[in-house]
């Protein structure tokens, strides 16, 4: 082994050793239980960011784990298409050579997707592999792969004879940047400071009006009534009648509806069926017109009169204008509300009524609702149920088109001779109904989460019956963040019962996001965002990994401080020198015997204490509790074996004549090869190398068994060791305390009546001699006069202070500070004897004075009464020589 660790030599040479050997790579053996997860597959325009790192670290994690323990297990792996993140980037990229999509048109641009694919797709799948993932690459799919392709038509049409996809005119969420329709789960709220206006809508006549409060006046051009709570007494005799719309001057109804809320505003809401969900709602139920008046790129309409052709916000600083010359705009007031953006671009959404395809919802989340209630899925942790619940309760039907290039297309034909439409599996060349073959394909793609959705059957051959989806299927764990619960999980598991009929996973493990050292959210625009390849380069993976879990727990944030990274650099280096230390010191291989009663309590306490290690990791990693588990493998290894079995070792180790040298050297290796094997998922690169240093007898770790406890239990000897570090612990912070030089070694006197450490001293006195600096151990019911005492849970260890202080030095230490004193002490008695400053300092700096005055005489005290302690030892130290 190198003197140093060194990952850059390391982790490239081993990587590509898995690979070669094939060890990620599951082969179908129905002797083992399968054990698979799929990747949250990573979008072809994506860079590897930390929170990709937590994510397939875990995973990682848990595939590795269950691959030791004899599961044939699956990590599938993939990328998405992701329709309109890549579409932007392309369109962004032909922006830059003044091209537009129109301009080239379908196909080329298409051309231009796929080779983006070629190019950039596999970017991320490289960085995953530099973070070590095992994942079974032979198997990697692609969202817009031919089989996947398949499925997504398959699915399609499925849903659409069940009438459950249907096509029709609804409100949905525009994106005016992206040009297209995004779902509900799509969109992000952000409160905002706006202002909300109240304008007067005149009766014809002028005999009465109403005032209505609107965020958005650029709206009311579309207005087809205005609303009262049927219960507010206030306007219960205008139900019924009409008001004028200003601007427009077209007559609209007041109409009754209890959606109207009497505390807000006055009481009083403008209707826009075609520009707000909720008036959509109240349109539907009253039988209203829809006019709607802004387009799709976010500009006035020619229903808009003089305001046509106007960007929507430039049309409402000139509406306000005009009702405030009119006198019909009562007043503004500033005011907070949350308003909708696009996840993708951040604009801000526009609601519009559009024709477009929508999966019915509700059919399909009632089984995935009743599948979670019944514990046949479980979320960790289990609060995350709510979140899912509740969205699951009130989902509204999936808009699921895109105006988009890029994604799968719509398999909707339509006859342009007789308007029939067709839905098929197929590409449809003549019109089912009148023969023509004068037919096109539906223009619009589908939502990228569409696809995305089947992701755990249609990787595996779905709709094909292949060997792969009647073995790995269903898998057995998701890990994902909690933002997609909504996006993803709650699809992927209705999708799952509809079309397997079995849930898609037993388990949806919930991370937090890696926040940076202070707490917020790494980002582009705060400039906090950390490259985990840099820290790679720098670091390792291992030491990036073992950050990015320790101390975590499921469901929560966790910050990412850099200082972890190099503590966790310095753990892999510090397992790398223990393994080089046992390494140097042996001299059997794995065939040896022990012969286990040669064994001190040291090695029985080891072997116990790794037992526990054993079972307490096995049970962490099976609840999903990864970072207590990495916490628990951090303790053990740095402190239980590096810093103390290895050192009580030494004595025998160095003692090659010793009757139990093997022994030691046996546990040594048992111990680290064990350890090895535990920190393998979390350290899987510097575990593996000291691994095959090592004499071993399983070809690699990642294919190795994971380590049984063998009930190795001690109770006496654990108690002898745990009292002993306690001992050694507290004479080492003593020194430390008292400044007491490494080359004095005093006699130290202990009381206790623990039996057992009083019948076994002759075993452990030889370890505090060595490792806490004592030349001899005294067993006293007698305290030595002039001592030190440290208090231990099972008994009292005294010290002379003569055996640890240099009396001449310390003596003329406090007569130094003793001198001191006495001049601050006549400072402050003249100071405080002075008339005039007792009578004209301010009474606050008086006071402080007479408590520096007493301080200083119950310092001088206590100085006094140590000179006069070392004095006396001084004599009776002159008195023992006479």
């Amino acid at each position: 082994m190198q003197k140093v660790y060194n990952p850059k030599e390391v982790e490239d040479r081993l990587y590509k050793m898995w690979l070669n050997k094939k060890y990620f790579h599951a082969k179908i053996d129905y002797s083992k239980k399968p054990f698979t997860i799929v990747i949250p597959p990573p979008n072809i325009t994506g860079q590897l960011h930390m929170g990709h790192a937590l994510n397939n670290t875990i995973q990682d994690i848990l595939i590795r784990f269950k691959r030791m323990q004899g599961y044939c297990t699956l990590w599938l792996p993939g990328t998405d298409h992701a329709s309109i993140a890549t579409e932007a980037k392309i369109v962004e990229k032909m922006k830059e050579e003044g091209l537009t999509k129109e301009m080239i048109g379908r196909e080329k641009f298409l051309e231009r997707a796929w080779e983006w694919k070629r190019v950039y797709g596999g970017r991320i799948i490289e960085q995953l592999k530099k973070l070590g993932a095992s994942c079974d690459w032979d198997r990697e799919r692609f969202t817009m792969d031919e089989g996947l392709s398949n499925a997504v038509k398959e699915v399609f049409v499925r849903l659409y004879e069940k009438g459950l996809i249907y096509k029709g005119e609804r409100m949905i969420n525009w994106c005016p940047t992206c040009h297209t329709t995004i779902s509900d789960a799509e969109v992000e709220y952000e409160e905002k400071q706006g202002k909300l206006y109240y304008i007067k809508y005149p009766a014809k006549d002028n005999s009465y009006h109403v005032v209505v409060a609107t965020t958005r006046p650029e709206t009311m051009l579309g207005d087809t009534a205005v609303a009262v709570n049927p219960n507010d007494r206030r306007y219960k005799h205008l139900i019924g009648k009409t008001v004028v719309l200003p601007l427009v001057n077209r007559e609209i109804p007041i109409i009754a509806d209890d959606y109207v809320d009497m505390e807000f505003g006055t009481g009083v809401v403008k209707i826009t069926p075609a520009h707000d969900p909720n008036d959509f709602e109240i349109g539907q139920r009253h039988n209203l017109p829809m006019v709607q008046v802004i387009d799709t790129k976010g500009y006035m309409n020619e229903n808009a009169g003089k305001y046509a052709g106007q960007e929507m916000y430039e049309a409402r600083k000139n509406i306000v204008k005009d009702l405030k010359e009119l006198g019909l705009l009562v007043k503004e007031k500033d005011y907070t509300h949350n308003v909708g953006h696009c996840y993708r671009c951040s604009t801000v959404i526009e609601p519009l009524v559009s024709k477009q395809w929508f999966v019915k919802m509700k059919p399909l989340a009632e089984p995935a609702i009743r599948v979670v209630k019944e514990g046949k899925i479980k979320f960790i942790p289990e609060r995350f149920e709510k979140i899912y619940f509740n969205w699951m309760e009130n989902i509204k039907d999936w808009c699921i088109s895109r105006q988009l290039w890029w994604g799968h297309r719509i398999p909707a034909y339509y006859c342009r001779d007789c308007e029939n439409m067709m839905v098929s599996r197929e590409e449809v060349k003549v019109c089912s109904k009148c023969g023509s073959s004068n037919v096109y394909q539906d223009e619009d793609t589908l939502d990228t989460w569409f696809s995305s959705a089947l992701w755990p059957f249609s990787t595996l051959g779905w709709p094909e019956e292949t060997e792969d989806l009647k073995y790995f299927y269903p898998t057995d764990v998701l890990v994902t963040a909690y933002d997609i619960i909504f996006f993803w999980v709650a699809r992927m598991i209705f999708s799952g019962l509809e079309h397997m009929g079995k849930e898609p996973f037993k388990y949806v493990l919930i991370h937090g996001i890696v926040r940076d050292a202070q707490g917020r959210k790494m980002s582009k625009s705060l400039g906090n965002g950390i490259d985990p390849l840099e820290v790679i380069e720098k670091y390792g993976a291992d030491a990036l990994r073992f950050t990015l879990v320790t101390g975590i727990s499921p469901g929560n944030d966790t910050r990412f401080h850099m200082e972890k990274v190099e503590a966790n650099r310095n753990f892999a280096n510090k397992i790398w020198n223990a393994a080089r230390f046992v390494l140097m010191n042996l001299d059997i291989d794995t065939s040896f015997k022990p012969d286990e009663r040669k064994f001190t309590f040291t090695e029985r306490w080891i072997l116990s204490r790794l037992d526990t290690l054993i079972r307490e990791v096995t049970e962490n990693l099976e609840k999903f509790e990864i970072g207590i588990a990495a916490q628990k493998l951090y303790d053990f290894i740095w402190d239980e074996f590096c810093d103390w079995y290895i050192e009580m070792s030494k004595p025998i180790l160095y003692n090659k004549e010793a009757e139990n040298n093997k022994e030691i050297q046996y546990v040594l290796l048992t111990v680290l090869t064990n350890v090895l094997k535990l920190l393998h998922p979390f350290m899987p690169f510097v575990t593996e190398e000291i691994y095959l240093n090592l004499p071993h007898d399983e070809e690699s770790l990642v294919i190795s068994k994971w380590p049984e406890a063998k009930c190795y239990y001690s109770a006496d000897d654990i108690r002898v060791v745990e009292n002993l570090i306690e001992l050694i612990k507290s004479i080492r912070n003593m020194k430390t305390e008292r400044n007491v030089s490494p080359k004095i070694k005093p006699n130290i006197y202990i009381q206790t009546n623990d039996k057992l450490m009083l019948e076994q001293k002759y075993l452990w006195e030889v370890y505090v001699k060595r490792l806490a600096g004592v030349e001899k151990i005294i067993l006293s019911e007698k305290v030595p006069e002039e001592s030190v005492s440290i208090v231990l849970s099972w008994g009292v260890c005294y010290i002379k202070l003569k055996d640890i202080i240099d009396i001449e030095k310390e003596l003329k230490r406090l007569t130094e500070e003793k001198e001191k004193l006495i001049k601050e002490v006549e400072r402050s008695e003249k100071l405080l004897g002075n008339e005039n400053f007792v009578k004209k300092a301010p009474q606050k700096v008086v006071d402080e004075e007479k408590e520096k005055y007493r301080k200083y005489i119950q310092i001088l005290k206590s100085v006094e009464e140590q000179i006069d302690r070392l004095l006396k030892l001084k004599r009776d130290e002159i008195r023992d020589e006479l």
